[in-house]
């Protein structure tokens, strides 16, 4: 019998989606009498829980800080037991969102451009529209460095701008980002193959938490993406690509706006939701892989020194 612990919840802001993930995902393995689960939320037990369940992997299933920044997987590689999806360095640079952009560039991925601001040097409302109209121009996307789900995230003017920055001062840094309007596709990669690709047309201002996690937001879920051959394929490989690059493992999750003929890479995501309105198992299903086949297709690249 197969022993799977199952780690759900966490401290991050996107706690209660991570419990519908797993929600959803033990529902699935429960239907496998060969499988024995286990569905912990982390705390400071974790590793005297693992000694005593004694599992033969654990499917991680946390998603943004503590979960999906390498903090958890350094902690699991050190109790030397096989895990889910990315490895600790993977982890900790897609989720850091100056990091891995300054990667992509080096790779000649094309991300919007932007800037850090620091709340050390406070800038007045003066200073800070002249610098982003200096670098950057109106509008901006304004968001923490290190969140998932579009946590704390601000599509700003120079009207609201110095108001949304003073919202997330409880952050130390902020990226300021170009924004670029067109489409939203997002591609999901799958043990170094490429998934598939999903267009989304929120019907709020963009793909936003409630967007993302609300039926009642009603956006709009296109697939297969009507792109032209040549696009659909350069955004696929762009996708593996910086997936590659990072050294990702098991699935990742690639947010892009596509604008004048161009794929901007927003960010990649490591540990992608696996709830009913979620895009990897959309896009999965599309292509002919179930749920159950989803799932356990992440469970079988498990492993340790990754």
């Amino acid at each position: 019998m197969k022993k799977i612990l199952i780690l759900a919840g966490g401290y991050s802001n996107e706690k209660e989606i991570s419990l519908q993930t797993a929600k959803s995902v033990y529902k699935e393995l429960s239907k496998d009498k060969k499988k024995k689960l286990k569905v912990i939320n982390p705390n400071g037990d974790l590793i005297k829980k693992i000694k005593k369940f004694k599992p033969d992997l654990v499917l991680n299933l946390l998603h943004g800080r503590y979960g999906e920044d390498g903090y958890i997987q350094s902690i699991l590689e050190n109790q030397k037991v096989k895990y889910t999806h990315s490895g600790v360095l993977s982890s900790s640079i897609a989720i850091d969102k100056e990091i891995s952009k300054k990667i992509f560039k080096e790779n000649n991925i094309l991300t919007p451009k932007y800037f850090i601001y620091s709340f050390k040097k406070k800038l007045n409302r003066k200073q800070i529209i002249l610098k982003i109209k200096n670098k950057l121009n109106f509008p901006v996307v304004v968001k923490p460095l290190n969140e998932g789900s579009s946590v704390n995230v601000f599509i700003c003017g120079i009207k609201d701008i110095y108001k949304n920055i003073n919202k997330l001062s409880h952050y130390s840094e902020l990226m300021i980002e170009k924004y670029i309007p067109g489409r939203e596709i997002q591609v999901a990669i799958l043990n170094n193959k490429i998934l598939g690709a999903i267009e989304l047309k929120p019907k709020r201002k963009f793909y936003d938490y409630t967007a993302k996690y609300s039926s009642h937001a009603k956006t709009e879920h296109i697939i297969p993406v009507k792109l032209n051959a040549k696009n659909s394929k350069k955004v696929n490989n762009i996708a593996l690509k910086a997936h590659k690059i990072l050294k990702c493992r098991g699935v990742t999750r690639s947010d892009f706006r596509f604008f004048n003929g161009k794929f901007y890479l927003l960010e990649l995501n490591t540990q992608p939701g696996m709830t009913s309105l979620s895009l990897v198992p959309e896009i999965a299903n599309y292509y002919g892989i179930n749920f159950k086949r989803l799932i356990e297709k992440i469970i079988n690249d498990a492993s340790t020194n990754k």
